[in-house]
């Protein structure tokens, strides 16, 4: 079994997904538009050119997403998105990158579980935990 994040977007998963691809090292294996949709006839067209779905895979982890069709789109919460790295360094690359233009909840620091770990809101606001190093449970 695996468990998969799906992440869902008002209108930018395509923004995003290219920007977890390039700051978090992974490659788009499956990118579809709803105007690729057999009902396309059925979904307005100004919602044509967004993500039905879209699958990244980084190593041996995926994450997936797609906008939300029909305007039903809640910005996230009551979870977080965790990365876990063995590296320190590469831990606060890709913290920065999912900082850069968000929300710092909690700064890429030593705690009593990692040798680092840090909290943030993305730009696109995804919420995420990076923890890093040996110690990290």
């Amino acid at each position: 079994m695996q468990l998969i994040t799906y992440l869902g977007f008002g209108g930018n998963c395509e923004e995003a997904f290219r920007y977890y691809e390039k700051h978090l090292g992974g490659k788009i294996e499956a990118l579809f538009r709803y105007s690729e949709a057999p009902n396309v006839a059925e979904i307005p067209a100004d919602k044509h050119k967004q993500i039905m779905h879209v699958r990244l895979a980084i190593g041996d982890a995926v994450l997936m997403g797609g906008d939300n069709p029909h305007g039903n789109f809640a910005k996230p919460h009551g979870f977080s998105v965790n990365i876990q790295v063995d590296d320190v360094k590469e831990g606060e690359r890709m913290f920065n990158a999912l900082a850069d233009g968000g929300t710092v909840m909690m700064p890429y620091a030593q705690t009593f579980w990692a040798e680092r770990f840090g909290m943030c809101i993305d730009r696109f606001g995804t919420p995420w935990m990076v923890n890093a190093g040996a110690e990290s449970a």
